[in-house]
């Protein structure tokens, strides 16, 4: 059974877009994207810079993401995922804005969620959630959250049912002039606590402070 919540859009516009055609060169990019690799996370998730897609966007940056609750890495991961950073000075009217991230989530759920038909609704919830957790400005976002059920037969009928939750969305960053480096980090912290919270993770305790689980 699939069940699919698709395009689905808001905004939340609390500053100002950054960006236009007067947006410098790869440098002011380079600047701008510094934060996202010295970004903290819990433990449990380990980001690692991938290839970046090259057609999107003018300039591109992509991390792939882990959660993996046990201490050793070679463990499976129990959600995976990827977030895409795009920046086009040129501001293309669907992005409403300079910057785009392109990203997706997905682990495997309780068997019930399968049969929830709200799933697909909490799912996007979680990710908006986190976007106003993280106290960011975002607009323009658009997605799909995929529930999946996958049940076996005859010579596998011994398998338990799975439940795969997947979450695809994009959506424009609001960025503070001269601040870009640390509000974007702050757009890849809520990705990977949406990350985290596909995999079942409490939320960490107030006043507790996350550590890296940055691979590079």
């Amino acid at each position: 059974m699939v069940g699919v919540v698709s395009r689905i859009s808001g905004s939340r516009s609390r500053q100002s877009a950054s960006g236009g055609t007067d947006v410098p060169d790869a440098s002011f990019f380079g600047r701008a994207i510094a934060g996202l690799r010295d970004v903290g996370t819990r433990a449990e998730l380990v980001l690692e810079e991938v290839p970046a897609p090259t057609r999107l966007a003018p300039h591109a940056v992509a991390l792939s993401g882990e959660v993996i609750t046990s201490h050793d890495e070679d463990d499976d991961a129990v959600a995976t995922g990827r977030f895409v950073l795009l920046h086009d000075p040129d501001e293309p009217e669907p992005w409403e804005g300079a910057w785009r991230v392109v990203s997706y989530a997905k682990a495997q759920m309780e068997p019930e969620v399968g049969h929830d038909p709200l799933a697909g609704q909490a799912g996007w919830s979680w990710l908006t959630d986190e976007l106003d957790a993280a106290g960011v400005g975002w607009a323009a976002a658009a997605g799909t959250v995929t529930c999946v059920t996958s049940e076996s037969f005859g010579a596998l009928s011994s398998r338990a049912p799975s439940v795969e939750l997947e979450i695809r969305a994009s959506w424009t960053p609001l960025l503070t002039t001269g601040r870009e480096s640390a509000e974007l980090a702050a757009h890849l912290r809520a990705w990977g606590d949406l990350l985290c919270t596909l995999a079942g993770l409490p939320p960490l305790p107030e006043g507790v402070i996350a550590l890296s689980g940055s691979r590079r």
